[in-house]
């Protein structure tokens, strides 16, 4: 098997030009599609039903051209997008597909994918150690399911609940974490970062627990990217690694940030892939995707001068750091069209984040 990957600009919420396009043309099969992140051109906040538009109108449209209902392909396929493009961002989807392939397995490690999802989450168990354990499991399931020897990215998309869904269940006697429905996305957010960890060893599993989500900030993962919304139910979970059980010839590599100006990283991250060094990547073209997590450190300073992202009240901290350092990405990687997403709780060192790239090897 093969995943190819394929990346379409996004004009509006409702923009599924280019995948359509793809289809008629036959480059896209749609009974292959599966998984779809993307940047829309929302705040990436509660109220961000960008996110929820782009994947119905997507889950319409496969739905149509492969004689399915979208409700059923909303059911088997992770729709991950996240709100916010802020500077020179690009608002932008990317399709994953699986592929049957005719070359021989063994000949060296490949780009795989594992999708799934875990059950349906109420408010109260946002944060939760249930939430947590879910993540984790699913992360266990899918990496060994798709044959991943290396794991270098893990999305997922956990629930978001308004308030009125939050109250209601607190009237059901179960309380959540808070009730403060952008608060909550945090506790998401953070909970499933370090299911993500503990799947991967990266923390003990006796410190993935519920008491340390946004307290205990030593503890992340350095491949986990979490965004929340209310157009999920369910924590939605996309594995991306390599594996010599996959064939093509698409690459993957990530990196930690360890602070929003460590472009040193994203440097010898890029040149593991086959670019050669300097200041910015000439063959653009052989980017095929890249998603990075960042957000504003916690102790208001960036090497050692403060910043004001967490002391500004008209600006969410989210959109200044995407932002800031969606700029600096794309000055290196020469593409706008970059997976910037900000609540990073747990998902790098505190200031800092994480970054996956994936590159056609076939041009090096």
């Amino acid at each position: 098997m093969r995943v190819d990957v394929h990346r379409f600009p996004l004009s509006d919420p409702s923009d599924v030009s280019g995948l359509d396009a793809a289809i008629a043309s036959g480059a896209i099969d749609p009974s292959t599609i599966a998984a779809v992140i993307g940047k829309t051109h929302g705040n990436g906040l509660v109220n961000d039903y960008t996110r929820g538009y782009l994947m119905l109108s997507l889950s319409l449209l496969i739905g149509a051209r492969s004689g399915r209902s979208a409700e059923s392909v909303r059911e088997s396929v992770p729709f991950i997008f996240s709100g916010g493009v802020e500077g020179v961002l690009s608002p932008h989807y990317t399709v994953f597909t699986v592929v049957p392939d005719d070359a021989p397995v063994g000949g060296g490690q490949a780009l795989a994918i594992g999708v799934g999802f875990t059950a349906a989450m109420r408010p109260s168990d946002v944060g939760r150690q249930a939430q947590i354990d879910a993540v984790a499991s699913s992360v266990e399931r899918l990496t060994a399911e798709a044959g991943i020897t290396e794991v270098h990215f893990v999305q997922v998309k956990g629930p978001a609940f308004t308030l009125a869904d939050i109250l209601a269940d607190q009237k059901a006697g179960r309380p959540s974490a808070t009730d403060n429905p952008g608060k909550l996305m945090s506790f998401g957010r953070a909970a499933c970062a370090l299911g993500v960890a503990k799947a991967l060893g990266e923390i003990p599993a006796d410190k993935a627990v519920e008491a340390a989500v946004l307290k205990d900030f030593s503890l992340f993962s350095s491949v986990a990217s979490i965004s929340a919304g209310v157009e999920v139910v369910a924590n939605e979970v996309v594995v991306i690694g390599m594996s010599s059980q996959w064939t093509g010839s698409l690459a993957v590599e990530h990196t930690t940030m360890s602070d929003a100006l460590d472009v040193a990283s994203i440097h010898a991250m890029v040149e593991r892939l086959g670019f050669p060094p300097a200041p910015q990547i000439a063959d653009a073209a052989r980017v095929k995707a890249a998603f990075i997590k960042c957000e504003a450190q916690r102790d208001g300073m960036v090497r050692g001068k403060p910043h004001t992202m967490l002391n500004d009240g008209d600006i969410n901290e989210q959109r200044h750091i995407r932002g800031a350092v969606g700029a600096i990405a794309a000055s290196i990687l020469n593409d706008t069209a970059l997976f910037v997403s900000g609540g990073a709780e747990h998902q790098g060192p505190d200031g800092g984040g994480m970054i996956a790239v994936i590159a056609d090897r076939a041009g090096r």
